[in-house]
């Protein structure tokens, strides 16, 4: 982080093996202002290093799903779903 980056605070919600991953249901992270959610993801991996297994993880912001670019506002809420099966 380059001295005076303006943080931003967001709260990620997490289910399934994410959830288990975060060991709670809701995590809030630091991030730069500006971040995409790739960012987010890296600082995922960063802080949770289990993080770095799940490719096919899909993200929402403020419940619609979002592709990689986006770039995260704060006090946005972001929602970890990962990848479901059943039959």
């Amino acid at each position: 982080m380059k001295p005076g980056t303006e943080m931003i605070k967001v709260k990620v919600i997490a289910f399934g093996i994410a959830k288990d991953i975060l060991q709670t249901k809701e995590h809030f992270l630091s991030i730069q202002k500006s971040s995409s959610i790739a960012d987010l993801r890296k600082s995922l991996i960063d802080e949770f290093p289990a993080f770095k297994g799940l490719s096919s993880l899909q993200f929402a912001v403020n419940e619609d799903y979002v592709q990689e670019d986006y770039i995260i506002n704060e006090k946005d809420e972001v929602v970890l779903i990962p990848p479901v099966s059943g039959g």
